[in-house]
């Protein structure tokens, strides 16, 4: 007979989440999740397999808590108002955190991942890159046909761009650069879109 799951699993992912996002995975121990997520470790097998399943649904769990950053570029009906509420809010949420972003963290520890895990994270990392560019990549085209971004503009590389901005954001709010450069930044290359 198979017993029931007596616990919130959104709960349990956002401890876990926690946990990954402040140490990494490879310096997360089952101790570490345990702890924070309360549950036993037979629940933890049970629900999730193992630390690695319990990771990738972590990621998951995180792009899906973040989803509503990207409505703002999705239902933007000016480009670069859109660009920059993303942004603006991008930033705040990159300096009011001193974990950065979980995306972010994961794709620059992923040299530290074991070989069986690598893959499955890659696709994930991969797969939330390809999203947002894509994101920006419509928004850019939009603003094409609308006339709001010159026809010369190469918005594929311009897309590209903001995908590197974004992630670059949250590597300079780890390593505490100053917001006002950032903030500045970023309304730069929108005005000169």
């Amino acid at each position: 007979m198979t017993r029931t799951v007596d616990f919130n699993q959104e709960k349990i992912l956002d401890k876990a989440m926690l946990v990954f996002w402040q140490k990494g995975y490879e310096k997360t121990s089952l101790q570490d999740l345990l702890q924070a997520t309360g549950i036993s470790r037979s629940s933890l097998y049970n629900t999730f397999n193992d630390k690695a399943h319990l990771f990738t649904a972590c990621i998951a769990h995180y792009r899906k808590k973040t989803a509503f950053r990207k409505e703002i570029l999705l239902n933007a009906c000016n480009v670069k108002e859109g660009l920059r509420e993303y942004f603006k809010q991008r930033i705040a949420a990159s300096y009011s955190s001193p974990l950065g972003c979980l995306i972010t963290n994961t794709a620059v520890e992923d040299i530290l991942l074991s070989e069986s895990l690598k893959p499955e994270v890659d696709a994930l990392v991969q797969d939330q890159f390809t999203e947002l560019e894509k994101i920006f990549f419509d928004l850019l085209e939009k603003g094409k046909q609308s006339g709001e971004i010159a026809a010369s503009v190469d918005i594929k590389a311009q897309a590209f761009l903001f995908l590197n901005l974004n992630h670059s954001i949250n590597v300079m709010a780890k390593a505490k650069m100053d917001r006002s450069d950032v903030e500045h930044m970023v309304e730069n290359v929108i005005y000169n879109l």
